[in-house]
């Protein structure tokens, strides 16, 4: 007999995660090990378990306070890369699709599909096929061919830009940390999201891609 899928919820809504968890313990494939309220402490407590007792796929609300879906995905992956992502949200917009795709969810899904669409999802998930309904895709197919359009951006989040451009600013990680209100730990995640997206190599580029994009105003 095989083991169930483990799961992780993460939404900042207690009731949404009780009713998540009500509905995944009726179903003898998955158990839900574990929860979180906000992208951070999902985090901090996969941070805290043995490596044995990660879960196998986590179910992620897109919009949180603290450390939303995206950028929770990212700094999931970057410390645990062989955890899958599903994302569960209320919005579709096309933005919103692809960061969270970019960041490495396996699927992004509408909190309007059904019990069994859901099911599925992170069936699929859990054996690395990415699962989205045909408006998900559409998003997503829209949202890139925004960003080829802009271009400039390099696909950044605005909390990226936020970062980049207190960097340019001449500010430290801890700096940066207490004017965001987010640890020195996040602040590394995203100067590495940077560096990577901006393919640079280290701050000083930064500082000068900021400049260059006129995205720092010269007082």
């Amino acid at each position: 007999m095989s083991s169930k899928i483990k799961v992780m919820i993460v939404d900042d809504h207690d009731m949404v995660r009780m009713g998540l968890k009500t509905y995944l313990m009726l179903d003898p494939a998955f158990e839900v090990i574990a929860e979180a309220g906000d992208g951070m402490e999902a985090l901090q407590a996969l941070e805290a378990r043995e490596a044995s007792m990660l879960p196998d796929l986590i179910l992620m609300d897109l919009m949180m306070p603290v450390m939303n879906g995206a950028e929770a995905t990212a700094a999931i992956l970057a410390r645990f890369p062989g955890l899958k992502i599903v994302i569960l949200t209320s919005f579709l917009e096309d933005e919103l699709v692809v960061q969270a795709v970019e960041a490495g969810a396996v699927s992004y899904v509408l909190k309007t599909v059904s019990a069994e669409e859901l099911i599925y999802a992170l069936q699929g998930a859990y054996r690395g096929m990415p699962v989205m309904t045909g408006d998900v895709a559409q998003a997503l197919t829209r949202g890139l061919r925004q960003r080829s359009v802009q271009g400039s951006d390099s696909g950044l989040t605005d909390r990226e830009k936020e970062v980049l451009m207190l960097i340019a600013e001449g500010k430290s990680n801890k700096d940066i940390g207490e004017e965001l209100h987010i640890s020195i730990k996040t602040v590394k995640t995203h100067v590495s999201n940077l560096l990577m997206k901006c393919e640079l190599e280290d701050r000083t580029q930064l500082a000068i891609y900021a400049h260059r994009q006129g995205w720092v105003s010269k007082s």
